[in-house]
């Protein structure tokens, strides 16, 4: 008989434990298609949101790669390149190629990248207020 109740328990265990994996993965799968993540994501990396500042604020609206790379010194090459690319493929950055000698390439907001600045401006805004609550030695 006690047989019979240890394995009954067994069994509930069992099917409990399948539960909390269904949960789990229903979870899991919820947080990976989450559109926030998704979004945020593509621009919330070290270098993305200084890039977009960057071309927002700029008196043209167009900056050269070089001259991100002045403003942002201490990002290296490598990774100004990169983070480009990956607004430039999130469609927030628009990349444009000039046929000379040598290439002159110009990047600027796209109309999405544009939209997004209300949203990067009060986050800027914020920073500024907090700043000395949120940076300590």
């Amino acid at each position: 008989m006690a047989d019979i109740k240890a394995e009954g328990s067994k069994q509930r265990d069992t099917l409990s434990s399948l539960k909390w994996t269904s949960r789990e993965e229903a979870r899991r799968s919820q947080y990976m298609t989450c559109p926030i993540r998704q979004v945020v994501s593509r621009f919330g990396d070290k270098w993305s949101m200084l890039v977009l500042y960057m071309l927002h604020t700029s008196e043209t609206g167009v900056l050269r790669f070089s001259e991100l790379r002045n403003f942002m010194t201490d990002c290296s090459q490598k990774m100004l390149s990169q983070t480009l690319k990956n607004l430039e493929q999130s469609h927030l950055v628009h990349r444009e190629v000039y046929p000379e000698v040598p290439p002159r390439v110009e990047y600027s907001l796209t109309d999405t990248g544009r939209s997004l600045m209300p949203a990067l401006n009060a986050l800027v805004v914020w920073g500024k207020e907090h700043f000395n609550e949120i940076v300590t030695d």
